[in-house]
């Protein structure tokens, strides 16, 4: 039997992307495979041990009742529950639905709507169980990925920055599109992306979800000042990590 540590990799409601992070891993994966057995990894092998696991990934948020209780099983099984993403840290998209009717959106979408088991809500994974650590992004990055791994393996706290993306974009040289102008949510953005956006000239769209302890309403009192309406400040937070709590309560006070 090996005596390397068990991964075990899980999917929720989610698009996989975080799944494709590890992956994407594509020189390192080898180095990984021999430090540690996977166990089970549905995007990569058909091949499923049982538990317990050492390691548990978990990506995807919880939208059904089925998966409410398969969450608790996983996290039975599980000595180190890590969430990764934004569907699993924050609810990802489809917690947009926290904001309206979800049978209202199945019934302009499906034309049986009554055939669907779904929750009214949209819930990141620390909603329904205790989460050792949670790893952001909408995908996460593969070197924080590979970072908390080996962190794990070596039995220290992963080294991954709680500073916001404008560091991030200080790093790159880049010219700060935010006093020109631009709305950007890279102040109160979690760091981790490399500042993609803001390289490229557009606004970051917060798919890192917040940063520790962000100023969200020094935040929005700028983009009111540069003109935006509170639809459009809502918009704005209500994107990839829609139900994280700084935004979502942020994007309630600019409610109508």
């Amino acid at each position: 039997m090996s005596t390397r540590p068990r991964l075990a990799v899980w999917k929720f409601a989610s698009c996989d992307g975080c799944q494709l992070s590890l992956l994407e891993c594509e020189d390192e994966l080898l180095a990984l495979a021999q430090a540690v057995e996977i166990a089970r990894f549905a995007e990569a092998t058909s091949t499923v041990l049982p538990g317990p696991y050492d390691v548990s990934l978990v990506e995807g948020s919880i939208t059904t009742e089925h998966d409410a209780r398969r969450i608790l099983e996983v996290r039975a099984q599980s000595r180190v529950l890590v969430a990764i993403g934004a569907c699993a840290t924050a609810g990802g998209i489809q917690a947009l639905r926290n904001f309206g009717d979800v049978n209202a959106f199945a019934a302009a979408v499906y034309p049986s709507p009554q055939f669907l088991a779904t929750l009214a809500t949209a819930t990141p994974i620390s909603a329904h169980v205790p989460v050792d650590l949670e790893l952001r992004g909408c995908p996460v990055d593969k070197e924080q990925l590979l970072e908390l791994i080996a962190a794990l393996l070596a039995g220290r706290r992963p080294a991954v920055a709680g500073y916001s993306v404008c560091i991030e974009c200080k790093r790159r040289a880049n010219v700060c599109i935010a006093v020109q102008g631009t709305p950007c949510l890279g102040p109160a953005t979690h760091a981790g992306c490399g500042a993609i956006c803001p390289a490229f000239r557009r606004g970051c769209y917060g798919c890192f979800g917040p940063m520790e302890t962000p100023n969200m309403p020094a935040l929005t009192a700028q983009w009111q000042q540069a003109g935006m309406t509170p639809g459009a400040i809502r918009q704005a937070l209500r994107m990839f990590t829609a139900a994280a709590p700084e935004f979502a309560a942020e994007s309630e006070r600019h409610d109508d």
